[in-house]
C-alpha cells in the first residue's frame, strides 16, 4: 500500500504544518549564522571601501613626492609674440634673457632645374590638342571667355586651334593668337588696347593658358603650358626627357641619401613615386608644384645638410632635373644672439641649451626679431597636486569615520559596521598624526602644513586650505622649502603618510594590516558557510525523519479505520433490524 502524502487524510491532523513549525525552531542556529555571514560581508565591503580610498590617497602622495614637482618652471614672453614659443623644464635657472634672431634656419632642398612636361605640341599647329584633355596646370571648363568685349565659346571637344582661330574671327582680326612650341606659350597680339576677360565669363581658358598682359597690345603665357600627368604611368606621363636607365620590363631605381627607391615606368605614376620617397627613411619630403611643373626634395630637418641623389645615367631623377649640382639649394642655420653677446648658430629653429647655453630652456622661433623671456617658478602643478591630495585625504578620513562611528538618537544607539574595529580607528588616528606632525627643518623654515596655510577644519579630521594666499606665496617664493617639507627622506610630510599607508595597505594588497583583516573575515566567512552547510544537511535529515514518522502514523490510522469498517459490515453493526 503506497505511503499517504496528504497531511491529516486519515488522522485529521495537519502534521505538515506541525513539521514546518518544528523545523523553524530547529533553524534558529542557521538563521544566526546567516545573520553573522551577512554582517561579515558588510564588514568586508566596508574594508574594501577603505582600501579603495587609501589607495587613491597613496596615489596622490606618490604625485606629491615627484622630485620635479616643486621645481616646475614657466616662461613668459615680454611682447606676447605669438610666433615664438618657449618652455622650461623643472629646475631650469630662473631669470630674464633677451634673444635676437637675425635669420632662421632653412632646410636644404633639390628642385627641378626646368619644367618637366612636354610642350602642348611640337609645332605651332594645335589642331591635335583637345580642350578636354589639355595638359595644363588647370583643367579647362566649358562655356565662354571674353576678349575685347567679344564672347568666344569653348567646348570640351574643340581643339585648341579651333578656339584660337575663333579669337581672330570674333574680334574681326583685331586680335591674333599664336602658339610657340619652343617656349610652349600662347601669345595674343592686338591692333588696339587688349582687354582680357569679363566678370560673367563661364570658361577659365584664359587662366588655364596663363594669359596676362605683356603690354597694352600683347599678352603671353607666363610660363610653359605643358605639364606632366601626375597620376598617369611614367611611360605616358608626358615627361619632356625620356627615362632610359630601366630594364626590359621598365624597372629602375635611384638612391636618396643612400636609401634605394624602385620604380616601374609602365605601372608607377609620378604621384606614386613621390609617396614612396616620403615613406622611406631618407629623411626628405618630395612634392610636385603644378604651377611651375617642378619636383622638389626637401630635408625634413633644417641646417646645412646634404640631399644626396644618385642613379645611373638616363634615370628618373635625371629626367626630373634633380641630379645636377644646380638643383641643390643648401640649408642654412639660425643665427641669433643672447643678451647682446656674440652671434650664435643653431641647425634648428628650436634653440636649446646646446645652442644658447641655458640648461632646461627651449625656444622655438618662427620669425626674425628680438624677444625678452622670463623664466620663473611654476607653482600650478604642485598646487594641483596639493588640491588633489587634500580631496583624497578628506575622502579617506570621512569614509573611515562613517564606517566606525556610533550615534545616539532619541535614546537609540546605532553602530556602524566597523564601529567595534579598534584597528581601523587607529588607521584614521595615524593619518591625522602624520599629517599634523612637523619636519626637522630649522626654525624659520616651513615645518608643517599649517605653515602653508593648510590646517584641520574645526572639530573635524578633514584638511582645508584656510589661507590660500599664504599657500600660493609659499609655492611661488619658497619652492625649495615646500619641496623639503613634502619630500624630506625621514620627516617629510608625504614620506610620513606614505609610511603609514604602506603599513596599512602592504605591497600590492598582498600584505599589510588591511590584508590581514580581510583575510581573517574571508576565513571566518568560509567557516560560517561550512557550518551552515552542515546544519542544513542535518535539518534535511530531521525533516525526512519527522515526515516519515507522521506518514507511518497516517498509514496505521488508515488501516485501523479500514479494519473497523470491515468489522462493522461483517457483524451488521450500525444497521437497523426489520420490525
Amino acid at each position: 500500500m503506497p505511503s499517504l502524502q496528504l497531511s491529516g487524510l486519515a488522522s485529521g491532523l495537519d502534521w505538515k504544518s506541525l513539521v514546518d513549525s518544528l523545523m523553524q525552531l530547529e533553524r534558529v542556529p542557521v538563521n544566526r549564522l546567516e545573520a553573522e555571514r551577512t554582517t561579515q560581508s558588510r564588514r568586508l565591503s566596508a574594508l574594501e571601501g577603505v582600501r579603495s580610498r587609501l589607495q587613491d590617497l597613496q596615489s596622490s602622495i606618490t604625485t606629491l613626492r615627484t622630485p620635479a614637482l616643486a621645481s616646475g618652471r614657466s616662461v613668459t614672453l615680454a611682447s606676447g609674440n605669438s610666433s615664438w614659443s618657449a618652455t622650461a623644464s623643472a629646475g631650469a635657472s630662473t631669470g630674464t634673457r633677451t634673444i635676437e634672431v637675425t635669420s632662421l634656419a632653412t632646410a636644404a632642398r633639390r628642385e627641378s632645374t626646368r619644367a618637366l612636361g612636354s610642350p602642348l605640341s611640337t609645332s605651332s599647329d594645335l589642331s591635335g590638342v583637345t580642350v578636354a584633355t589639355l595638359p595644363t596646370a588647370t583643367a579647362v571648363t566649358e562655356g565662354f571667355f571674353t576678349i575685347n568685349g567679344q564672347a568666344i565659346p569653348v567646348a570640351g571637344a574643340d581643339s585648341l586651334q579651333q578656339v584660337i582661330d575663333r579669337i581672330g574671327a570674333a574680334t574681326g582680326g583685331a586680335v591674333q593668337a599664336g602658339y610657340d612650341p619652343t617656349t610652349d606659350r600662347v601669345t595674343l597680339s592686338s591692333t588696339s588696347t587688349l582687354a582680357l576677360g569679363a566678370a560673367n565669363d563661364t570658361s577659365n581658358l584664359l587662366t588655364a593658358l596663363q594669359l596676362s598682359h605683356s603690354s597694352t597690345l600683347t599678352a603671353s603665357s607666363t610660363t610653359a603650358l605643358g605639364r606632366v600627368a601626375l597620376q598617369a604611368p611614367l611611360a605616358s606621363a608626358r615627361l619632356a626627357e625620356a627615362v632610359t636607365a630601366v630594364d626590359g620590363a621598365g624597372a629602375g631605381s635611384f638612391q636618396i641619401n643612400g636609401v634605394t627607391v624602385t620604380y616601374n615606368l609602365n605601372t608607377d605614376s609620378l604621384a606614386t613615386i613621390l609617396g614612396r620617397i616620403n615613406a622611406t627613411t631618407a629623411g626628405v619630403t618630395a612634392d610636385y608644384d603644378a604651377t611651375t611643373d617642378r619636383v622638389r626634395l626637401r630635408n625634413n630637418v633644417t641646417g646645412d645638410l646634404g640631399v644626396h641623389v644618385s642613379e645611373s645615367s638616363g634615370g628618373l631623377m635625371g629626367a626630373l632635373g634633380l641630379v645636377s649640382d644646380s638643383s641643390l639649394t643648401r640649408g642654412t642655420p639660425a643665427r641669433f644672439t643672447v643678451d647682446g653677446g656674440a652671434e650664435r648658430t643653431s641647425p634648428s629653429n628650436t634653440l636649446d641649451a646646446n645652442s644658447h647655453g641655458h640648461a632646461g630652456l627651449t625656444l622655438t622661433v618662427r620669425s626674425t626679431g628680438r624677444e625678452t623671456l622670463t623664466v620663473g617658478s611654476d607653482p600650478a602643478p604642485l598646487r594641483s597636486a596639493i588640491d588633489s591630495f587634500i580631496e583624497r585625504y578628506n575622502g579617506a578620513q570621512t569614509f573611515l569615520e562613517e564606517q566606525t562611528k556610533v550615534t545616539v538618537s532619541d535614546g537609540k544607539v546605532t553602530s556602524a559596521v566597523l564601529s567595534g574595529n579598534r584597528e581601523v580607528q587607529v588607521w584614521a588616528q595615524s593619518l591625522r598624526s602624520a599629517a599634523f606632525a612637523a619636519t626637522d627643518a630649522p626654525a624659520g623654515r616651513l615645518r608643517r602644513l599649517e605653515d602653508l596655510g593648510i590646517d584641520f577644519a574645526a572639530g573635524k579630521s578633514v584638511l582645508t586650505i584656510k589661507d590660500p594666499a599664504r599657500l600660493d606665496a609659499a609655492l611661488r617664493d619658497r619652492p625649495a622649502e615646500v619641496d623639503a617639507l613634502l619630500r624630506n627622506a625621514t620627516t617629510g610630510f608625504a614620506t610620513r603618510l606614505d609610511t603609514v599607508l604602506k603599513a596599512t595597505l602592504g605591497n600590492g594588497g598582498s600584505s599589510g594590516a588591511l590584508a590581514a583583516q580581510t583575510g581573517q573575515i574571508n576565513r571566518s566567512t568560509a567557516g560560517i558557510a561550512d557550518q551552515i552547510s552542515s546544519l542544513e544537511r542535518r535539518l534535511a535529515q530531521r525533516r525526512s525523519q519527522l515526515e516519515a514518522s507522521f506518514i507511518a502514523m497516517e498509514t496505521a490510522q488508515s488501516r485501523l479505520q479500514q479494519m473497523q469498517s470491515q468489522l462493522t459490515r461483517a457483524f451488521g453493526l450500525g444497521s437497523t433490524p426489520n420490525k
